[in-house]
């Protein structure tokens, strides 16, 4: 009996080993993803980018080069400013601080992250305001577009 449920314990340590995206990647050496992102709360937003850190981790870890675009529209556009307004720092400061440090993270990686400049006419936030690891783009949409075109798969996360 104790002999049986080293074998158990141990098949399942090994299970937990071999857990990979093999199937999925079937041998790819390269990705090329564009992640649309439109989040109506920094905390969730803050959330996704530490996951999509984890992604991007996990595709180096499993051999494969990583080719990223994030497309933030709508309004993530205010958890994306250097500049946000009282109330949304008063009640999200540590979630947009982590918004910020995750971005310089990727950034190091070579994840390019872009902001429509439509999106931030509409909600407010200037241009220049825009986290100095992030590009502003003319508009979120012809740039998913233009990155889906060139082969990018579509990650739409909202």
């Amino acid at each position: 009996m104790v002999f049986a449920s080293l074998l158990l314990i141990a098949g399942i340590a090994q299970a937990e080993l071999t857990i990979d995206d093999s199937a999925a990647l079937n041998g790819e050496k390269a990705t090329k993803s564009v992640f649309l992102i439109d989040f109506t709360n920094p905390r969730k937003t803050a959330f996704y980018l530490d996951i999509i850190r984890g992604t991007h981790e996990g595709l180096v870890k499993q051999g494969v080069t990583p080719n990223m675009v994030l497309v933030f529209i709508g309004e993530t556009v205010r958890y994306l400013s250097t500049k946000p307004d009282d109330t949304l720092e008063m009640e999200f400061g540590d979630d947009l601080k982590s918004i910020a440090e995750t971005a310089k993270i990727l950034k190091q990686k070579g994840v390019r992250m872009e902001v429509c400049a439509i999106a931030n006419r509409v909600f407010k936030v200037e241009n220049e305001t825009v986290l100095p690891q992030m590009e502003v783009v003319g508009d979120g949409f012809i740039s998913l577009i233009g990155w889906q075109t060139q082969g990018h798969k579509l990650v739409p996360i909202f």
